[in-house]
């Protein structure tokens, strides 16, 4: 099948789409006040990361002249086009939301109030606040002073001050222009007043920072003599991807370290401004900022960085009502609360579902090997870690214990790499075997080695070990002492550390190596099932998928007669609509208080769907095959990155898996919300091993 217009959606329109279902959560006034303003400053920050990475890059591919480019180039300008228009219309829609969110907001006792909205005591405490905290940390430079745009933050909201004597027009008047940075790192983006109580019932109040300044701009020129003082936001987005010089001499830490600090200087790819600046003053500032040709020059309301709605200052609930969601613990599986983990592990295979199960099960087993004396070696690798890492504690431990620790860091996870070459050096202090990634490949896997006397011990998983994103995304993790498995994730860090050997792996599947063959091998085993009459099906949870060899290969099997239901969260290329495909794809996504993170691959082999543990006790070859791991279907994952899936064999966990595809397939927020489903799943089970 030849891709079109009619059925492909190309990647970035259909980020624009998944973003847009983000912005219709917090459209729904049956969720909670906070959370869909939570929602709202998802929607905002992540269009803010597209910028600065993937509109970034289609600027630049739309701008590139080179042999065989015309068809390149003119594919980047349309898509630059939809996404503009797309922008557009989202725009109003995100606009209008924020305005119903706060109206509810003020509904139950919280205001959000402007510098114009202001009683006396409120007044009196908002200079009080300028006055101690504001004035002393914010120093305005003019405009005219400023030479284009390389010297402002693009995480940063400014302001552009206009200074008039008079009324700018008659001899004698005088205007001037400034600009000052919105102080939000060190302030916060919200200022809480003092609360108010009327009839009994507290009334909360709010502001933005940006309109607190507002009320301190007569201080910030202190002997001008101007008479009136007014201010308008404006924010810039600048491209994000590095560009690192092959030219440059040196390890590949300074390489990085020298990317990052370039990306501070990227070129501009959006404006965004408060829409009532005055014309004049908007015209000056783009000449002065040498923003003229930014494409993306779009009008806004009076606030920008709209996702620091995700820190809007929570209060407690009025007449106990609802604002949030009800807080779910995560739970401790009892395997996790055994006194030794590396011995329940050689027992069976066991796993982790985070954040419904608390990833503390993963940090107590590497703090056990940081201290068991049976334990040699520990090998893991590392793509995001937390600010206040007990992972990087565990592993410091251990080899300050005197085991041989070995970590492969990624250096090029995009807007981590400050924190990681931090970390590297940290790591390395402390005696621990660094390997910074490997040169044209960047390392996605997610998993850990524990080498030990009476057997070793490893985890694969779909998700970072990062405590952080545990909390708040949901991803599978499998631990497991099968010798074959544990085998190839020896012969995974050999690979590593030698990315040029010649490397077969038994049981996992690897990128670049054969990730893409052995995942074409599988769905064409459905098809020649279901040609066989074999049951044949292919049911799958992703982050993405847009890989175009990989797209038609859905379409050959769906239209071959193989059922597919994928349950893919964001990217999607797919269109499963289209008539040739008989109705046998379906896709569904998610959308709820968790991040859905967790890659997991279901294959029929010949084992009818509804009778899926056919075959597991007395090991016949017809059982349905499980995999979990760290790759998208996209070109990056598949051919440009080292990723791992691994099978699973467990009983109990292939049906745990299964369990949690086929719940999201069935979600529909109003009807049927399989994270909380889900939940009540790990509840009963908890309390199951409880008595």
């Amino acid at each position: 099948m030849k891709l079109t217009e009619e059925n492909y959606i190309e990647r970035d329109v259909s980020w624009m789409l998944f973003n847009r279902r983000i912005l219709a959560e917090a459209e729904r006034t049956e969720i909670p006040l906070m959370e869909r303003l939570h929602f709202l400053g998802i929607y905002s920050n992540n269009l803010d990361e597209f910028y600065r990475v993937r509109v970034a890059t289609l600027s630049r591919i739309s701008d590139y002249v080179g042999k065989n480019s015309k068809e390149l180039r003119q594919r980047s300008k349309q898509t630059l086009h939809t996404i503009a228009e797309l922008n557009a219309k989202y725009s109003q829609v995100f606009k209008k939301t924020v305005s119903d969110v706060f109206e509810g907001l003020r509904q139950k006792h919280i205001h959000l109030l402007s510098e114009k909205e202001l009683n006396a005591s409120q007044k009196e405490a908002v200079k009080k606040y300028c006055l101690s905290n504001l004035v002393g940390n914010i120093s305005p430079i003019w405009l005219s002073s400023i030479k284009g745009v390389t010297s402002l933050s693009d995480d940063s909201i400014h302001f552009v001050i206009r200074l008039m004597k008079g009324d700018g027009q008659k001899k004698g008047s005088h205007k001037s222009y400034a600009i000052v940075e919105i102080p939000v790192k060190k302030f916060g983006r919200f200022v809480q007043l003092p609360d108010e109580k009327f009839r009994s019932v507290v009334h909360h109040y709010v502001m933005y920072l940006d309109d607190v300044i507002r009320c301190a701009l007569p201080y910030l020129f202190p002997g001008s003599d101007f008479d009136q003082v007014e201010a308008w936001s404006f924010k810039v987005t600048k491209d994000a991807e590095m560009e690192l010089d092959s030219n440059i001499q040196g390890v590949t830490l300074q390489k990085i370290a020298r990317g990052v600090k370039n990306r501070k200087n990227g070129q501009p790819v959006r404006f965004i401004y408060d829409e009532q600046m005055p014309r004049e003053l908007l015209k000056k500032l783009l000449v002065q900022l040498k923003l003229s040709s930014v494409d993306a020059t779009l009008p806004s309301g009076r606030h920008q960085n709209h996702k620091d709605l995700m820190k809007f200052p929570r209060f407690d609930s009025p007449n106990g009502e609802t604002l949030e969601y009800p807080r779910w613990p995560s739970m401790r599986p009892e395997w996790t609360m055994q006194p030794v983990l590396i011995d329940v592990i050689r027992e069976r295979d066991r796993f982790l579902h985070v954040p419904y199960q608390s990833f503390d099960g993963y940090i107590n087993l590497l703090r056990e090997a940081a201290i068991h004396p049976e334990v040699k070696e520990i090998k893991t690798t590392l793509y995001r870690i937390a600010k206040d890492s007990k992972v990087v504690g565990a592993l410091i431990a251990a080899a300050r214990n005197g085991k041989k620790v070995t970590v492969v860091i990624e250096l090029l996870a995009r807007f981590d790499e400050e924190s990681n070459i931090d970390w590297c050096k940290k790591m390395a202090d402390a005696g621990i075997h660094v390997i910074m990634g490997v040169e044209g490949l960047k390392i996605h896997s997610k998993v850990t080695l524990i080498i030990a006397k009476k057997g070793n011990v490893a985890c694969i998983s779909t998700g970072n070990f990062h405590e952080g994103n545990a909390c708040a995304y949901t991803d599978f993790l499998q631990f497991t002492a099968r010798l074959p498995i544990v085998k190839d994730i020896e012969r995974l860090f050999e690979f590593i550390e030698k990315p040029y050997m010649s490397v077969k792996f038994k049981e996992l599947m690897v990128s670049p190596n054969d990730l893409r063959r052995e995942l074409n091998q599988l769905i064409q085993q459905e098809i020649r099932n279901h040609q066989l009459g074999y049951p044949a099906y292919i049911l799958c949870k992703l982050n993405h998928v847009t890989d175009e060899k990989m797209v038609k290969k859905i379409y050959e099997a769906a239209a071959a007669g193989v059922k597919v239901d994928l349950l893919v969260r964001g990217n999607c290329s797919l269109v499963p609509s289209l008539p040739e495909l008989g109705g046998n794809l379906r896709v569904n996504a998610i959308i709820d208080r968790y991040l859905e993170h967790s890659r997991i691959l279901i294959f029929a082999n010949g084992v009818d769907l509804g009778h899926l543990d056919v075959g597991e006790e007395d090991g016949s070859y017809h059982q349905y095959k499980v995999f979990i791991g760290s790759a998208d279907w996209m070109p990056r994952n598949l051919d440009h990155r080292i990723e791992v899936y691994s099978p699973v064999y467990d009983p109990a966990i292939k049906r745990e898996a299964r369990l949690i595809v086929e719940q999201g397939m069935r979600n529909h927020y109003r009807t049927f919300r399989s994270q909380e489903e889900l939940y009540k799943h790990y509840k009963a089970l908890e309390n199951t091993n409880e008595k």
